[in-house]
């Protein structure tokens, strides 16, 4: 599985914007997707994850309300859409696929994955 993100950029502060990870292979459908982010000196946090099947939804606390994970399995796609963005919010974003099929959860750890994407960087300005 190869992943793509994309929908980046230089955003005002309280702005919005929405990501995509885009994945080839069949298999997408039935892995789990999460959404890190790795700022400047610093780890690669969980921001958001999905199930398979959409059915579950998890979020670090700092984004919870103000981002939302979907994915659409016929477009082999997932999204994140973050809303009222902040300064800290500033990093470079990475989607992950698990290739564990058909999980109930979602890993909040980086090394629970096994196919990332090339990065797309967020920058908030104050």
């Amino acid at each position: 599985v190869q992943l793509v993100e994309s929908g980046g950029g230089l955003v005002q502060a309280g702005g919005s914007l929405r990501l995509s990870c885009a994945a080839s292979g069949r298999a997408f459908s039935s892995y789990s997707i999460a959404w890190f982010r790795q700022a400047p000196g610093k780890e690669r946090d969980f921001v958001a994850g999905i199930t398979w099947d959409g059915g579950s939804t998890y979020y670090a606390d700092s984004v919870t309300v103000r981002f939302t994970v979907t994915r659409d399995n016929a477009k082999h796609t997932a999204y994140l859409q973050m809303n009222d963005l902040e300064p800290e919010d500033t990093a470079v974003y990475y989607c992950a696929a698990d290739r564990r099929e058909f999980r109930t959860v979602v890993s909040r750890t980086p090394n629970g994955y096994d196919y990332w994407g090339q990065g797309t960087p967020v920058t908030v300005s104050s």
